[in-house]
């Protein structure tokens, strides 16, 4: 599937590359999480094609910007969704991961009439969490070029080909600092548990089940308890925290079913909608 690239200036004076595949339509806009690209999203624009204008950018440190050290605040991660949204216009947003806790803090600040995380980082992973993740990193990251892009092959083996071809183009010249950055430089942390519990507009919130998820058990419950009633939670039990990859076409059929209902909502404005990007 073609796509288009145009070079964001954020207001720091970084740049991102944002790509978008399809011209018509409102814009679905992605975030991707740790070690992962604006790459990771083809699928899902293959898939929306004839409804939704598909973008992404690259995170910092990642992909085409892994020359971008951060900072790796969730404030900053989340002021970069908002200069690009600037310039794309989303009404929907879409993030996993990290990704998914910068779509629903910034879902609160921008035009978007809906959002949509996929097994998002409610809270602040435990510094245990990271050094083991850290450590997998080091040891995948000793190899360089070709040989790095061939592990990482090997490694998700059982992925989809334009899956893996994003994860390639994540890490290949990827570091583990924007990681350390990630635990470093949010040590009082984040929690979302009280903008999910008062969510001023449609939220789908796409979960891994209770071993594999990045959201600690209390707080998967309280949120399952405690919600806004604009948000829905979907629970999918049997997979991981990739479930967007692993299980992707009940992923894409739960987005489908939720965006559906969005663009049937009588109280539905045109907040967020743009004809595209020049």
């Amino acid at each position: 599937m073609q796509s288009m690239l145009r070079t964001i200036v954020l207001d720091d004076g970084a740049t991102t590359t944002l790509e978008r595949w399809g011209d018509t339509g409102p814009v679905m806009l992605c975030v991707h999480g740790m070690t992962s690209s604006r790459k990771a999203w083809q699928r899902l624009a293959e898939r929306f094609a004839d409804r939704y204008q598909v973008m992404a950018y690259d995170q910092r440190g990642h992909g085409d910007s892994v020359a971008i050290p951060g900072p790796m605040t969730l404030e900053r991660g989340v002021q970069d969704l908002r200069d690009v949204a600037a310039v794309a216009g989303p009404d929907v947003l879409v993030g996993h991961s990290w990704g998914g806790a910068v779509v629903v803090r910034g879902g609160l600040m921008l035009g978007a009439s809906a959002v949509v995380a996929i097994d998002p980082m409610i809270v602040q992973v435990a510094d245990d969490w990271y050094a083991e993740f850290i450590d997998e990193l080091e040891e995948t990251f000793t190899y360089q070029g070709d040989a790095r892009d061939e592990r990482i092959r090997v490694d998700y083996s059982d992925w989809h080909p334009s899956d893996v071809d994003g994860k390639v183009h994540a890490v290949h010249s990827m570091t583990t600092a924007p990681i350390a950055g990630l635990r470093d430089q949010n040590q009082t942390g984040w929690d979302l548990r009280g903008d999910i519990a008062t969510y001023p507009k449609p939220l789908l919130m796409i979960m891994a089940g209770r071993d594999g998820s990045i959201v600690p058990v209390p707080v998967m419950d309280e949120i399952t308890t405690h919600h806004a009633p604009d948000v829905q939670i979907v629970t999918l039990a049997d997979q991981g925290h990739n479930l967007h990859r692993t299980d992707f076409n009940r992923f894409a059929k739960t987005v489908d079913e939720f965006l559906g209902e969005q663009e049937r909502r009588p109280d539905r404005g045109n907040e967020g909608r743009h004809a595209g990007v020049p």
